[in-house]
């Protein structure tokens, strides 16, 4: 083990005098900071003589300090005890400091640890550092290094702990402003399902064919959604767009939403109207921008010819896409008062036949025919409830 201090020319007169250990250096070049307050340091090294001088220097620092012989009587003591800083030598027989200091840390990762390396050592103690030791001294050491050492550590840990501790506060806060965000957006969207609910059911009561229309439209466009594989948000997005995509209708007259035969020109472009008039009632609701494109959207046709902004393939939005085949494939199979309904598969073989691109996405298509022929749209919580 290398000696504490540095090496001095060969005086022959002191050959045989035992080598000095500065145990009190002149208070001139260490002032005496320390106070009793100080944190506590735990000394390990094999060699007697250096952990002992350590220590009491450290203690004439105002300093708390334990000393152990070994990496192993080291874990022992920080099991039991708490140390701000352990100063620790490398080359230890037995347990290696460099294999300490992971050990250490995982019995306190607030500790601080200083290495003290012999001089062709340097590697090793760098190689401690990146295990998360947090400063290195090379033999022989001036007592003045080591205490600006130790300081400079406890400061640093000080510095992590107070790190650690505002980002924990951080992450609370953030925790506990995302619970509320999450509270607000869900009674937020409960109204909005609600008011949009009231202004379906004073639309639907205008037209006793188009009841539970947007409640199946919109279980339905979201099985579509589920199947093709959007993401949850999305899922939920396109059945929100579902149960709001007519609401446009109750500013429709009820002669034209009721009348027996075909509409004329006039009256289609007045039933065309509905989606400008669905987005004047829903635009106020900045906080479902998504679902609001897919209302838009949900007369487009994929060749290009539907309305209102004559959109084609991929331009339209998927939820508008998935939206237009649900439409559809409702409508067909609803009774009307110029019809009755078609089964389902008959709809299914009509719209592959006629609609597949030309009014409807093949792959939305698909989709859709998948969730018919399996007879099971998904359930969800309000559907249960209402």
């Amino acid at each position: 083990m290398a000696t504490l201090l540095r090496p001095m020319q060969t005086n022959p007169r002191l050959e045989s005098l035992p080598p000095r250990i500065p145990l009190r250096p002149e208070p001139a070049l260490i002032p005496r900071t320390a106070t009793p307050s100080q944190p506590r340091v735990l000394v390990v090294d094999d060699e007697e003589t250096i952990r002992t001088a350590l220590g009491r220097f450290l203690r004439s620092r105002g300093y708390e300090v334990e000393v152990a012989e070994s990496g192993i009587a080291a874990l022992i003591m920080l099991e039991r005890q708490r140390f701000a800083v352990m100063v620790c030598d490398v080359r230890m027989p037995g347990m290696t400091g460099l294999e300490v200091v992971p050990e250490a840390l995982q019995l306190d990762p607030d500790l601080a640890i200083l290495m003290l390396s012999a001089v062709n050592d340097a590697p090793t103690a760098t190689d401690a550092l990146s295990h998360g030791a947090m400063d290195y001294l090379v033999k022989p050491i001036e007592l003045v290094d080591l205490q600006r050492a130790v300081e400079r550590s406890t400061h640093r840990r000080q510095l992590e702990i107070e790190r650690r501790r505002v980002e924990e506060h951080i992450r609370e806060e953030v925790a506990l402003r995302t619970s509320e965000l999450e509270k607000e957006k869900a009674a937020l969207h409960a109204l909005t399902i609600g008011v949009a609910e009231t202004l379906i059911n004073a639309m639907e009561a205008k037209d006793v064919y188009l009841r539970g229309h947007s409640s199946r439209v919109a279980d339905q466009a979201a099985s579509i959604a589920d199947a093709l594989g959007l993401d949850p948000d999305l899922v939920e997005n396109v059945r929100l767009a579902g149960r709001l995509h007519d609401v446009g209708k109750i500013g429709i007259r009820e002669d034209i939403l009721n009348k027996a035969g075909p509409l004329t020109a006039e009256e289609f472009e007045h039933v065309k109207d509905h989606v400008r008039m669905g987005m004047e009632i829903l635009t106020p609701l900045k906080h479902i921008p998504v679902a609001l494109e897919y209302v838009h959207d949900h007369h487009e046709h994929w060749d290009g010819s539907g309305y209102p902004r004559g959109l084609a393939g991929e331009q339209i939005t998927i939820g508008g896409r998935i939206l237009a085949a649900c439409d559809a494939f409702d409508a067909i199979t609803s009774r009307r008062a110029y019809r009755e309904a078609m089964d389902a598969p008959a709809t299914i073989a009509y719209l592959e036949r006629t609609e597949v691109g030309r009014l409807l996405d093949p792959n939305v298509f698909a989709a859709l025919k998948k969730v018919v022929l399996r007879r099971k749209t998904l359930t969800f919580i309000d559907d249960i409830h209402a």
